[in-house]
C-alpha cells in the first residue's frame, strides 16, 4: 500500500479534539453513524438501541429543534420535516387507513386538501369538506369509519376560525384523531392540546423561520397519538437537513421578539384599512368586526402579521394589477411570515358556502418594515384605483 492510499483509507478519531463551545450548535451532516460496540450494534437491529444509528435518524441539530418545539407545544413528541405540506402528508397517513372517511375544512392549506383529493381518494380514502368556521355541527358530518378531522384555525386565505374545543370533545367522544394547523399564530399564541387536539401542525417555513429561507414543517402529537405516529415516521425513515434544523432552530430563538413586531403592525394596517372609503371588509381575527372574534379573544393569546381584505367594488384584472404593482415595499410571493411584506390577491374558490363567495381577496403578509412606511405604500397603490 503506498502513502496516498494509507492516507486516503486512515481514520482520522477525534476523541482527542477538545470540542468547541459555541452559542448555536453544529451542523451535522453524515450518513454513517459509528457505534461503539458490537453490542450496540445488535440492539440497533432489535429496535432497542437509544443512540442515534444511522444518519436517517435524526442527527443532533434536528433533535434539539424538536425537542425545543416539543417543549413550547407541550406535546408528547414531535417531528421534523422537509417542508409544511411533508409535514401534513405524513400525518395524514399516519392515522389513516383504506375504507377510513375523514373531513376536512374548507379553509384549510390548499395543497393539503389536493393531497387528500388526489391521492388519499386513490387508496379508498374518502374525503368530506366541511365548513370553515365548523364548530358543534361537525356531528351531522361524522360517519361510522370518520377517523380524522383536518383543521386550520385560523385559515391563511379567508381567516375563518373553527370552535376548536367543540370539535375535540365531540372527536374524544368517538375516538376520532384532530389534527390542527395552528401555522398563523404560532406555539407562542395558540395551545392546540390545551384546547383537546391530538396532533399540531406547523410550517416552520413561516414565523418559526422567519428569514424565507427555510423549508421545514413540524408535527407534534399528544400523548394519545404519540406512539403511533413516531412508529410511522421512523419507518418511513423521514429526516431533514441540517442547514435547515440549525436555520429553524436559530429562527425560534427571535421568534417571541419578531411576532410581537409583526402583530403590532399588522393591527395598525388593519385599522387604518378599515378607515379608507374604498375597503368593504377587513378580514383580521383579532378585530372586533370578524365573525368569529369571540373564538379568537377565547382560544388565542395574540395575533400574527397574516390578514385580508376586500373591496367595495369588483375591480377588473387591469385595475388590480394597477394597483398591486405600483408597491414598492408589499412584494408579490406565496408563503408569509418572513420579514418582507407580501401581497396576493385570489378569488377563493370553496366546497362549501363561503361568506367570501365571488370576492377578490387581498391577502397581506406585514413583514418587519416601518409600520408608517407599509401605510404610505398602500395609500400610494390605492389611488391607482378608480
Amino acid at each position: 500500500m503506498n502513502r496516498k492510499t494509507r492516507i486516503l483509507s486512515k481514520s482520522w478519531p477525534q476523541r482527542d479534539a477538545t470540542p468547541a463551545t459555541t452559542i448555536n450548535p453544529p451542523v451535522y451532516k453524515g450518513s454513517t453513524v459509528l457505534f461503539n460496540s458490537y453490542e450496540d450494534m445488535l440492539k440497533a437491529g432489535r429496535h432497542e438501541y437509544e443512540g442515534i444509528s444511522y444518519g436517517t435518524d435524526r442527527l443532533p441539530t434536528q433533535r434539539q429543534f424538536e425537542e425545543a418545539m416539543r417543549d413550547l407545544e407541550g406535546g408528547e413528541v414531535c417531528r421534523l420535516f422537509q417542508s409544511g405540506i411533508a409535514a401534513i402528508q405524513t400525518a395524514l397517513m399516519a392515522f389513516t387507513q383504506s375504507g377510513d372517511h375523514i373531513l376536512v375544512c374548507d379553509n384549510a392549506y390548499g395543497p393539503g386538501q389536493r393531497f387528500c383529493r388526489k391521492v388519499l381518494q386513490k387508496y379508498n380514502i374518502e374525503c368530506t369538506a366541511v365548513p370553515p368556521n365548523v364548530g358543534a355541527d361537525i356531528d351531522r358530518y361524522i360517519r361510522p369509519n370518520t377517523t380524522l378531522i383536518l383543521l386550520e384555525s385560523p385559515g391563511s386565505l379567508t381567516f375563518e376560525i373553527q370552535d376548536i374545543p367543540a370539535i375535540t370533545a365531540i372527536a374524544r367522544q368517538k375516538n376520532i384523531v384532530t389534527v390542527l394547523d395552528a401555522t398563523w399564530a404560532t406555539p407562542l399564541y395558540l395551545q392546540p392540546f390545551a384546547l383537546g387536539v391530538d396532533i399540531s401542525i406547523h410550517s416552520v417555513t413561516k414565523y418559526i423561520s422567519g428569514y424565507s429561507d427555510v423549508l421545514a414543517g413540524t408535527v407534534t402529537a399528544g400523548e394519545r397519538c404519540a406512539r403511533t405516529f413516531e412508529n410511522f415516521y421512523k419507518l418511513m425513515e423521514i429526516y431533514t437537513p441540517g442547514e435547515e434544523c440549525y436555520l429553524a432552530l436559530r429562527g425560534l430563538q427571535s421568534l417571541a421578539t419578531r411576532l410581537r413586531q409583526h402583530e403590532q403592525s399588522a393591527l395598525t394596517v388593519a385599522g387604518w384599512l378599515e378607515t379608507m372609503p374604498l375597503i368593504d371588509e377587513v378580514i383580521h381575527p383579532a378585530l372586533p368586526s370578524h365573525a368569529e372574534h369571540h373564538l379568537w379573544k377565547r382560544d388565542f393569546r395574540g395575533s400574527s402579521g397574516l390578514f385580508a381584505f376586500t373591496f367595495k367594488k369588483d375591480y377588473s384584472h387591469t385595475e388590480l394589477a394597477a394597483f398591486i404593482d405600483s408597491l414598492d415595499l408589499f412584494r408579490l410571493g406565496y408563503s408569509w411570515g418572513g420579514y418582507q411584506s407580501l401581497i396576493t390577491a385570489a378569488k377563493v374558490m370553496r366546497a362549501t358556502p363561503s361568506r367570501y363567495a365571488g370576492k377578490t381577496i387581498i391577502r397581506l403578509s406585514i413583514g418587519l418594515e416601518e409600520c408608517s412606511d407599509l401605510v404610505s405604500d398602500l395609500e400610494n397603490g390605492f389611488t391607482m384605483l378608480t
